[in-house]
Order: C-alpha cells, then sequence, then structure tokens
C-alpha cells in the first residue's frame, strides 16, 4: 500500500470501532437479562440502536456530501457518543435506558458509514484494498469478544458499561487522528442526481436484499448468546463461538481484493446468501454439537464478510458523487431497519422457540437470495467475470 495512506491510522479507527461491536453485541443482551427484562424487552432495547441507523447515517451522510466537515462530523458524532453513553450510569429502568440507546447510537451511528468514505478517499485507484484495513476492524471485534467473555467470567457483569465507555471513548481520540483526504469531493456539476441513481433497479434490488439479509441476523445478534447459555456455554466459550465467526472473517478479508477481481459482484453476492441461509439452519438444529457449530461460525464469513465486501464495492460504483449518502443508505436499510425488524421479532418469538426463529432467520436469507437471483443484474458484471 503506498506510503500516502494513513493505513495505521484509519485501521486503528476500525479496531477501537468493532472492538465496541465485539463488546455490545455478543453481552448487552447478557447484561439487559441480568436486570431480569422480558425477552421482548431484550429484543427492543437492542433493536433501538439498529433503529437509530435508519435515521441517522442519512442525515448525517447528507451533511457531509453537502456542505463537506465529514471529519469534523465523525469527531462529534464519536464525542457525543461518549457522553451519551454515560446515562447509563444513572439509572436502569426500560425506559431511561431505551432514551439512553436511542441518543447514543443516533450518534454513534452516524461514524461509520462516513469513515468508510474518509478511508475510500485514501485509496483512489486502489478500492479493493479497502478489506485490507477494515481487516482491522474484524481483529478488534475477536480482540473484545474474547477479552470481555473472559473478564465477565471473573468479574460482575455490569463491568460491561466500563468496558463500553472505555471503548467508545478510544473511537472519539481515534478520529481525531485522521482527515478525509484533500480533493475527495466530486464536482457536483458531475455527479449524477441521487433520484436517478435510487431508481436504478440494481440499486433498489441491492437495498432489498441487504434488507432481508440483516433481517435474518436478527436472532443472531439479539439471542446467540442466551442461546448458546442455554445450552451449558460458558461465556469465554460464547466469546470464542463469536470471535470464530470473525477470524473467518478476516481470513476472507485479507484475500478479498482477490475474490473481487476474480468473481463478479452478482456471483459473490448469491453465494453469500446461499451459505448464509445454510449457517441459520446448522445453528437451528445443531448447536449442541460444538464441530457443527464451528463450521456455523466459519460461515460469518460469508454472510457478513463477503456480502459486506461486495455492498462496499457496489456503493462505490453506483453512488458517484454520493458516497456518503449511499453507505448510509446500505447502513440505515441493512444494518438499521433489517437489523432493528429482525431483533423486535425475535424478541416477541423467542420465548416460543429460539429453533424457529433461526429457521425463520434461513427463509428470510432464501428470500435475499431469490431478490438477488432475479433483479440483482449489474452491468459491471458484464466482463469477463466468473
Amino acid at each position: 500500500m503506498a506510503a500516502a495512506v494513513p493505513y495505521w491510522r484509519l485501521s486503528g479507527f476500525y479496531f477501537c470501532y468493532f472492538a465496541l461491536l465485539g463488546t455490545w453485541v455478543p453481552y448487552w443482551a447478557l447484561y439487559l437479562k441480568s436486570l431480569n427484562f422480558s425477552s421482548e424487552e431484550i429484543g427492543i432495547l437492542s433493536a433501538l440502536v439498529m433503529a437509530t441507523k435508519i435515521v441517522a447515517p442519512n442525515l448525517w451522510g447528507w451533511l457531509a456530501d453537502t456542505y463537506g466537515y465529514r471529519s469534523r462530523i465523525i469527531r462529534y458524532g464519536a464525542f457525543s457518543a461518549v457522553v451519551a453513553f454515560c446515562g447509563v450510569y444513572l439509572r436502569s429502568d426500560f425506559w431511561w435506558l431505551a432514551a439512553v440507546v436511542v441518543t447514543y447510537s443516533f450518534f454513534w451511528n452516524a461514524v461509520l458509514a462516513q469513515f468508510d468514505v474518509l478511508t475510500l478517499s485514501h485509496l483512489a485507484g486502489r478500492y479493493g484494498r479497502y478489506s485490507r484495513i477494515r481487516v482491522w476492524g474484524s481483529i478488534g471485534f475477536i480482540a473484545a469478544v474474547l477479552g470481555v467473555g473472559w473478564w465477565l467470567d471473573h468479574h460482575p457483569i455490569v463491568h460491561l458499561l466500563y468496558l463500553i465507555t472505555a471503548l467508545l471513548t478510544g473511537i472519539w481520540l481515534a478520529s481525531l487522528l485522521v482527515a478525509e483526504k484533500d480533493g475527495a469531493v466530486t464536482n457536483k456539476q458531475n455527479r449524477q442526481s441521487l433520484g436517478s441513481i435510487l431508481r436504478h433497479p440494481a440499486v433498489i434490488a441491492f437495498f432489498a436484499v441487504s434488507f432481508f439479509l440483516q433481517l435474518s441476523h436478527g436472532p443472531y445478534y439479539t439471542f446467540f448468546s442466551i442461546y448458546l447459555e442455554a445450552q451449558s456455554y460458558s461465556k469465554s466459550a460464547i466469546g470464542v463461538y463469536w470471535s470464530l465467526g470473525v477470524i473467518a472473517e478476516v481470513l476472507l478479508f485479507i484475500g478479498m481484493h482477490r475474490v473481487l477481481a476474480a468473481y463478479s459482484l452478482r456471483n459473490i453476492v448469491l453465494w453469500s446468501l446461499a451459505l448464509s441461509c445454510l449457517r441459520w439452519l446448522l445453528i437451528a438444529y445443531f448447536v449442541e454439537y460444538p464441530w457443527v457449530l464451528f463450521i456455523a461460525q466459519c460461515l460469518h464469513a460469508a454472510s457478513f464478510g463477503s456480502y459486506h465486501a461486495a455492498g462496499i464495492e457496489f456503493i462505490r460504483q453506483y453512488f458517484t458523487g454520493h458516497h456518503g449518502q449511499g453507505m448510509a443508505l446500505y447502513s440505515g436499510l441493512s444494518f438499521g431497519l433489517g437489523g432493528a425488524v429482525g431483533a423486535v421479532l425475535s424478541g416477541w418469538a423467542w420465548d416460543f422457540s429460539g429453533v424457529l426463529c433461526f429457521v425463520a432467520a434461513a427463509v428470510a436469507a432464501a428470500a435475499a437470495f431469490l431478490i438477488a437471483w432475479r433483479y440483482l443484474h449489474l452491468p459491471s458484471d458484464s466482463a469477463s467475470k466468473a
């Protein structure tokens, strides 16, 4: 990678950001369970983080694309998230936590999509190398999920709040170290209108596919730790299985630029969706078998890793001059709306049957596959790729 790219400063931000995710996603539901919240309440409190992604990234993306100041937006969002999250130390009733989660995640969710655009501004002509930087986020996730799992096996669950606060502070400090590359803003006279981009059939199909795929992750991101705990897995073991999926993702990201060069985006998407469906079925019916769970977690490389890398490349190709809003829409409609709907539906159905929740996840992934098979035909795939 060229010396002009601030590789370690960019990578450091991703490390901190996804270390927070590796602390939040596996263990937040366990913290809420310790407060005696119901499955429905846990689902709602988990969904609120995702729901703010529907609005926040789009608002901040529009501001960044229209007025610039992307680096300031990232720093302001990161700092405000730290301040807002500190509200968890004041009270722990449902409505107070809901207000804190909405406020903190409104700012936190504004950060990642804009930082992705900032990263791409440093990779002109070498966009396939994005995964080489983003892989440090996966490494941060692994370090956090293993370390926090071990820590919580030996300390009270309330320590989770202290760890989250420390990592939010780390995200803010990392955001101070890097800025968008000069000259990265596209000439507004030469860019296509956002409306015409959004009317493109492939763009509509891509967002629909992203929604259903992330919806399928609802039971996983909300109840996977509880699901394993019910099968007598320890918190350390739960951390190992969470990290295993991300290790597979790391290995994929290291060579993802070669995959993008060798295969069409459409084929990458289709294989990612098919393997996602298989993953949820394995978790549904064979969770008590560690070796099957091992295979299922390795498929995280497909259900998240390869699809996300293809999605970033899709946004780069289609949203010329609107990368900030394109990233925000991708985040909002998939991780936001899809994730929130998946979390809420899982919360409603979990006490009835965790197995059926994961079967429903497989159905959602299958629906995404069918939409992609029928409608996701991309001009860039007409080249001599597989």
